[in-house]
């Protein structure tokens, strides 16, 4: 799956089990967390051993090891933050691909392989994501975007390393249908970083 659903899976699972939980999310986390592993594509290029694409990073069991210390300090409230980094492999990739789900037990990919360029794939993306803005919108989440806030700086990471690499690409890296999804998310991104970095400008200003 493209970054598109990434991004709006784990939104929606978050927000779907924050409200279960009676507890709170930061946005900017999330959305971070639910593309973080495919950062094995950039260390892929680096030839390091056991690092492969859909391999380390998508594991379930690395996911459980690498949550345990905020399992123990935080609780119910790593549990959304969790699932929108579990989800991943779990949903996404697990619809277009497979991932090694139980590596390092296996190196088995586990999934129902639907071609990631597919109508049926493409029609996904475009309904979760529409999806996760209104429901940012009824919510008042979409809010988050436009509040000067420190923690929307790790929205830098997504926006480097996957939405300006996939936009900017030539050829492009993703169906010329999704890049309009793409542009949201990326302009929300944008948005939300440069209000936080002017924030010192407003302040001397004050002054």
């Amino acid at each position: 799956m493209f970054a598109v659903g990434h991004f709006s899976f784990g939104y929606l699972i978050s927000v779907f089990s924050a409200r279960l939980l009676k507890t709170k999310i930061s946005i900017p986390i999330v959305l971070t967390l639910s593309v973080i592993p495919d950062s094995d594509i950039l260390v892929e290029k680096l030839q390091i051993p056991y690092l492969t694409h859909r391999g380390l990073t998508h594991s379930v069991i690395t996911a459980i090891i690498v949550f345990m210390p905020f399992f123990a300090i935080y609780r119910k409230k790593a549990i959304p933050p969790f699932l929108a980094f579990a989800q991943h492999a779990l949903i996404g990739d697990f619809l277009t691909g497979g991932s090694q789900l139980l590596w390092p037990l296996t190196t088995q990919q586990y999934g129902i392989g639907l071609n990631i360029r597919s109508p049926t794939s493409i029609a996904l993306e475009w309904l979760v994501f529409l999806v996760s803005i209104i429901v940012m919108l009824k919510t008042k989440d979409m809010a988050t975007f436009f509040k000067s806030q420190s923690i929307n700086l790790i929205l830098l990471i997504p926006l480097f390393t996957v939405l300006l690499p996939t936009v900017l690409s030539f050829p492009l890296g993703v169906p010329l249908s999704l890049i309009p999804p793409h542009l949201g998310w990326m302009l929300l991104f944008s948005a939300s970083i440069i209000i936080d970095l002017f924030k010192p400008f407003k302040s001397s200003f004050k002054l």
